[in-house]
């Protein structure tokens, strides 16, 4: 019951410093269309491992790119070779590619490896071509690693801190072709708010509104159209004060999000409670078999030594008194409430879910 006060109190104490009424920008609640991060990835070699690589019996790929790459540089492996490398790892190359990068630019990498290596601590990317999802190479990767944990064996004890099979490069990625971007000639185009919501876009669209006339139409709940200027400079002025203008906060719905894998119950500002009644209780079934072994009284007796099973089944339940919640019209009473029932937090997630059914609870539930 004291961890449950301590986990309503923080997240009150959290709520208490929110700033209330506050205007938000545009900037923070919507996303242009087709500005966004595009994936890349590639398939690459790490050499220079201290004897932490792949094992390659286990991992043939690693041996056949390391073949391919020796025979581009003019080095013949002759068949049948058995290579036995230890400081060499097969890993996958990822990164993102922002719009408007221009050739030239540099991206940092997330190396991580593909095969068994067991660290990739000290090692050095091979250059990696790093295609898109239309199989053009947009970027070159190259450069040493960098891996934030450790780790160390010795006769069966190991100890490792941190994830030691991946790593980044900062700047590791050298773009080598540029993404082909149209909002330049688009005449209209659309934002997308972050969250699904009827007023906020109504209200983006009649602040920009008042900045320029007749230039924003809230389509829906997620999507507001913009017309944009004729003129490329006049575009990126009128976005730049379009994302700072600024909107006042719209109301939120009552909502408890529930998160079954961690036991963490969080709830917003909204919820409200009716005043009902809550008992709740614990009901564990214990099954305890035990075998015994049955044998004759006296050897000369003709029987034979059996294995008979004895199992006791037990149903315990702990006592679970009727406590009475009082109705709570903000957050600080609801949680006060909640606090006098003594619950655990997974007790407390079956406990709101049968308020919600009872008609008590008036939040949406959502399991995460």
């Amino acid at each position: 019951m004291r961890k449950l006060r301590l986990f309503f109190g923080f997240i009150f104490m959290m709520i208490l410093f929110i700033p209330h009424g506050h205007a938000e920008r545009i900037r923070d609640l919507v996303t242009i269309e087709g500005v966004r991060d595009n994936a890349l990835v590639g398939y690459g070699i790490v050499v220079g491992l201290d004897g932490t690589g792949d094992q390659t019996s286990q991992t043939p790929f690693t041996i056949q790119s390391i073949t391919n790459m020796l025979s581009q540089l003019g080095i013949t492996v002759p068949s049948g070779s058995n290579m036995q490398l230890k400081n060499v790892a097969a890993v996958m190359v990822t990164a993102k590619l922002p719009s408007y990068s221009r050739v030239g630019q540099q991206l940092d990498v997330v190396v991580s490896s593909l095969g068994n290596a067991k660290s990739l601590r000290g090692g050095t990317l091979i250059m990696t071509p790093l295609k898109g999802v239309d199989n053009q190479v947009y970027a070159i990767a190259q450069g040493n690693l960098f891996v934030g944990g450790a780790g160390a064996s010795s006769k069966g004890s190991s100890v490792s801190v941190n994830q030691t099979a991946g790593a980044t490069i900062p700047n590791g990625a050298t773009i080598e072709r540029q993404l082909a971007t149209r909002l330049d000639e688009q005449d209209i185009i659309h934002l997308h708010l972050n969250q699904f919501d009827f007023t906020r876009a109504l209200k983006i669209s009649e602040a920009i509104n008042k900045l320029q006339k007749n230039s924003a139409v809230a389509l829906d709940g997620t999507t507001v159209s913009l017309k944009m200027p004729k003129e490329s400079h006049a575009r990126v002025q009128f976005l730049s004060k379009i994302q700072n203008l600024e909107i006042g906060r719209t109301p939120i719905s009552a909502k408890v999000v529930i998160n079954t894998r961690t036991g963490v119950v969080v709830m917003n500002q909204k919820v409200q409670l009716d005043n009902c009644a809550v008992a709740h209780g614990n009901l564990s079934i214990v099954v305890n078999n035990k075998l015994k072994v049955s044998q004759p009284n006296t050897p000369l007796a003709g029987g034979t030594t059996v294995v008979t099973p004895d199992t006791q089944v037990s149903i315990e339940q702990e006592g679970g008194a009727l406590h009475n919640l009082a109705a709570g019209a903000d957050l600080k009473r609801v949680i006060k409430s909640l606090n006098l029932l003594g619950a655990n937090p997974t007790e407390l997630m079956s406990i709101l879910e049968a308020l919600k059914s009872a008609g008590c609870l008036h939040a949406t539930l959502e399991t995460i």
